[in-house]
């Protein structure tokens, strides 16, 4: 913008003397050229305005809430939470006592050739009921356990007496090798465990990450609506400007020429608040995104309450900023999360080069009755199985669990690399925002200052026109110059507010300063 006061005022001051005087510099003629409009149609006009359906203010801290009630993204990443929980669930299930039961019913008939007489045949049918009942369970320990009841009806033609049969048994069968230690059977449950709780870290990282958007998007709306404030007392003074010029000029104290760089100085300004009006509009757009939930606020006037300027601008040594983002920032956290489920994908992968060795053992009782009720009350015989031995099993080469120890390895090397490499870059993320919140602090102070002098300055050229010592384009010059210092004031501040956002943000302690209590506020520590 100031580079287009510099280009546009000589330009427009040649473009004036190459037009002949009229007679009336107000009405248009064939040769004349109209450079300003009434000053009240100026301040009027407005293209970026429409008719609000109604009015809210917001502080900053009310416009955060909001944010985290109503925004959209993170209704979506709050159930990234709960989607990991279930896998931790299915994965605990393992674990969990099964039950079973099976029935079947047979029937056999068969015909067989009597020896006694090979023209007579004997006809046998037989039927069978089977039915099974019980309980297994997988245990941590490599153990796997069954209890079983189970009973047969069995009954022939050739037998006028139905025959019935029970077991009660007990299977144990417990891995002495792959799949026997507790370490490497609880890996999957650990690592879900693990994916729940680098879920957190990712919600925190987004609502970090989303406050700071809300307040940035804040304090564009403040900015805005201070520089259209700006550009409007601006508009007014250079139409003021404007009118005492032309007075002179009606009264032959001042050349025509003189009203060309007032005239410019009036485009200028209403240029610069068509400007800012636009961006008053794309910010409050902007704001109203992140805080609607139900789309209500497109055409809602969203007015602000709180203020910018600060009374002490102050930031924390670089030093700290960056312990605290070695500890905080939900990122690394989350990285280093990473690296621990990987630690245990090693451990799962090296059990698995071990070869199956089993040892099982199955004790049994059996009775049989003429009922059901008997075979357990009055057995005949001892009626007792027991069977126990070894099962071994070893895939020639065992390639398949080779490669795979040997990916995990490198995916945990490669891991360990990126957190290293992720930590490097949160560092230069710290101290690149606070070299810009420091630089910012400093030009507060430099511009205050700037703004004290260019106000005395544009108060002596007024006094030399007054006088008749000066002209209208020093007096337009020092206008614009105040203008532009006021403005950049302006965005300096809001800027330093922002920052310092981004300061906390880029630390990972955000929330703990806004006194948001969300989970993964805790360092995660790497268990090697």
């Amino acid at each position: 913008m100031p580079s287009l006061y510099r280009v546009a005022l000589p330009l427009l001051a040649s473009l004036a003397l190459a037009i002949p005087a009229t007679a009336d510099e107000d009405e248009p003629t064939g040769n004349g050229l109209r450079l300003s409009l009434p000053a009240e149609q100026l301040m009027a006009i407005d293209p970026f305005a429409r008719e609000p359906v109604g009015e809210e203010t917001l502080s900053l801290e009310e416009a955060v809430a909001r944010a985290l009630e109503g925004n959209r993204g993170l209704r979506a990443e709050r159930l990234q939470t709960a989607i990991a929980g279930t896998f931790e669930a299915q994965e605990r299930a393992v674990f969990d006592p099964e039950l079973f039961a099976e029935v079947e019913v047979s029937r056999d008939q068969s015909v067989r050739l009597l020896e006694e007489a090979e023209e007579d045949t004997d006809e046998v049918t037989s039927t069978q009921r089977f039915g099974e009942a019980g309980v297994r369970q997988s245990l941590p320990t490599g153990t796997d356990l069954s209890l079983s009841v189970r009973s047969q009806r069995a009954s022939s033609s050739r037998v006028d007496q139905t025959q019935f049969s029970s077991r009660a048994g007990l299977t144990l069968t417990q891995a002495l090798l792959r799949g026997g230690r507790i370490e490497s059977n609880l890996v999957r449950l650990q690592q879900a465990g693990l994916d729940v709780e680098a879920t957190e870290y990712e919600v925190r990282a987004f609502v970090e990450q989303l406050i700071t958007d809300v307040e940035t998007a804040y304090w564009d709306l403040v900015l805005a609506g201070e520089q259209i404030e700006i550009f409007e007392e601006a508009l007014a003074v250079a139409s003021q400007q404007l009118d005492e010029t032309q007075r002179r000029i009606d009264a032959g104290d001042r050349p025509e020429t003189e009203a060309v760089s007032a005239r410019a100085e009036v485009a200028l300004r209403r240029q610069g608040l068509i400007d800012a009006r636009s961006e008053r509009a794309r910010a409050q757009d902007t704001l109203a995104r992140l805080l609607q939930g139900d789309g209500g606020l497109w055409d809602t006037r969203l007015l602000t309450s709180s203020e910018p300027a600060l009374d002490r601008y102050e930031i924390e040594p670089l030093d700290t900023y960056v312990a605290l983002a070695r500890d905080h920032r939900a990122d690394l956290n989350e990285t280093r999360l990473r690296v621990q489920r990987d630690e245990l994908e090693v451990i799962r992968t090296r059990n698995g080069l071990l070869p199956r060795l089993d040892f099982f053992v199955t004790l049994g009782q059996s009775g049989y009755a003429d009922s059901f009720g008997r075979t357990f009350r009055d057995t005949q015989g001892d009626g007792y199985d027991l069977a126990a031995g070894l099962r071994f099993e070893m895939p020639i080469g065992n390639r398949a669990a080779e490669a795979e120890h040997t990916r995990a390895r490198l995916t945990r090397q490669q891991i360990a690399e990126t957190l290293a490499n992720l930590e490097q870059l949160a560092i230069e993320d710290v101290r690149s925002v606070w070299f810009d919140a420091a630089r910012v602090r400093e030009q507060i102070r430099a511009q205050e200052e700037t703004i004290e002098l260019q106000e005395e300055l544009l108060r002596v050229e007024q006094t030399r026109f007054r006088v008749g010592a000066g002209t209208a384009l020093a007096v337009a010059q020092a206008q614009r110059d105040l203008l532009e210092s006021r403005l950049r004031l302006t965005e300096t501040v809001v800027r330093f507010r922002q920052l310092s956002t981004e300061l906390l943000n880029a630390s990972g302690t955000l929330l703990l300063h806004r006194g948001i209590d969300a989970p993964g506020s805790e360092r995660v520590d790497l268990r090697m």
